[in-house]
């Protein structure tokens, strides 16, 4: 049965970590890729994606919730939280109250919302405080997901995401294998066929301790001191960004296709802007 899929929420479901140039923004991520089979199960399949990288959970609350529903959506993803998780601070009750709330209006204007816990990849001790933050988010995702009659992805639950190889180099966005791999899992979890190839990877091979200690020196200083950085200096890409499609597509027509159509009219927009003035 078709309907109408809109994706609420950051990079994880923008797409960061899966760089793709014919996509709006550079990025395609696992919400393209499964509307994209959606609308190979049926063409009348259509599509929305609000998500933008950067994002905290209140400003995905206010700036696509309302937007989200007055799609009238059949069925919406939601993750948010993440950003504020990687906070210096954070009220973790005060943070999961307000994503209930967000939970409530979504589940009560879709009839299926797909809700997703975070994966742990903290292997530093440095990032103890950011681990206990996502057990008390998953915990509080899933009890909220039974509550309300979500359907939860768990990240802890697919033995795939334990390689490093579904990750990019940051450990916070998934690679294009990741989000290849999340496709799948969430069609599969609605019961939409697909014909997606999920990645075999080889045996992973672990590293040396010499090997992993100095991989994670330097994953500290390339990837976690600059976060912390961009976190005191409010520094945000998502902030020069717009919603990849904000308006509902069908993926059946081509989603290359359409994103070149889409850049196109922005083009003509921006020269007779220019043009006028």
């Amino acid at each position: 049965m078709a309907g109408r899929f809109v994706a609420v929420g950051d990079s994880f479901t923008e797409g960061v970590g899966d760089p793709n140039l014919l996509y709006p923004n550079g990025v395609r991520g696992w919400a393209c890729r499964m509307a994209r089979q959606m609308g190979r199960a049926d063409e009348r399949w259509e599509y929305a994606n609000l998500a933008i990288r950067s994002k905290l959970l209140d400003e995905v609350v206010a700036e696509q919730l309302e937007p989200a529903l007055a799609l009238r959506p059949t069925l919406v993803s939601f993750y948010a939280g993440g950003n504020d998780i990687l906070s210096l601070r954070v009220d973790m009750r005060g943070l999961m109250q307000r994503y209930e709330d967000a939970l409530r209006r979504l589940t009560a204007g879709a009839d299926q919302v797909v809700v997703f816990t975070a994966f742990d990849l903290t292997t530093s001790v440095l990032l103890e405080p950011i681990r206990r933050r996502l057990m008390f988010y998953n915990r509080t995702v899933q009890d909220l997901a039974a509550s309300y009659g979500a359907l939860v992805v768990d990240h802890s639950s697919i033995p795939d995401f334990a390689d490093p190889r579904m990750w990019s180099t940051d450990r916070i966005h998934m690679s294009r294998a990741g989000h290849k791999t999340l496709a799948g899992v969430v069609l599969r979890n609605l019961g939409i066929p697909h014909t997606l190839k999920i990645p075999e990877l080889p045996p992973f091979e672990p590293r040396h301790w010499r090997t992993a200690v100095r991989e994670e020196s330097l994953w500290v200083r390339d990837e976690v001191f600059p976060l912390l950085r961009r976190r005191m200096t409010g520094a945000r890409e998502g902030d020069a960004l717009a919603p990849k499609w904000p308006d509902p597509i069908r993926p059946a027509d081509g989603m290359k296709r359409l994103a070149r159509e889409r850049a196109g009219d922005a083009q003509q927009v921006h020269a007779e802007a220019l043009s006028n003035r």
